[in-house]
């Protein structure tokens, strides 16, 4: 369904002491990083990483779309900026974008047969 939050990302400085924060806040157990060389840990619905960038500026929240093309074109027809659609491998495809006030989020589309580079 289009526009269902499907995911969200916490940037953070500290990972350690973010796992700690949150696990002891809501007893989320944090999985290990599944990716090679980065530091990624998925609880249900989100995932946890770090960022010097994006740490403080809040939760990044990923909306379903059906046609991620058509999504990208459509934020950026209002106004917004979208960045190009990237691959997940064996996931889909997601694109970082920001609303007409700034607000950042990002659009999914499932598609499992993309393939590892």
């Amino acid at each position: 369904m289009a526009g269902k939050i499907v995911h969200f990302e916490l940037p953070v400085t500290d990972t350690e002491r973010a796992k700690s924060f949150w696990g002891g806040l809501f007893g989320w157990q944090f999985g290990e990083s599944a990716m090679p060389d980065f530091e990624y840990y998925l609880i249900e619905g989100g995932a946890l990483y770090p960022s010097e960038e994006l740490a403080g500026k809040g939760p990044i929240v990923y909306y379903d779309t059906d046609d991620i093309d058509a999504s990208v074109a459509r934020v950026r027809e209002l106004g917004g900026e979208a960045d190009d659609a990237m691959p997940i491998p064996h996931v889909g495809r997601f694109a970082r974008c920001r609303d007409t006030e700034g607000n950042s989020f990002s659009l999914f589309e499932s598609d499992e047969s993309i393939a590892a580079d």
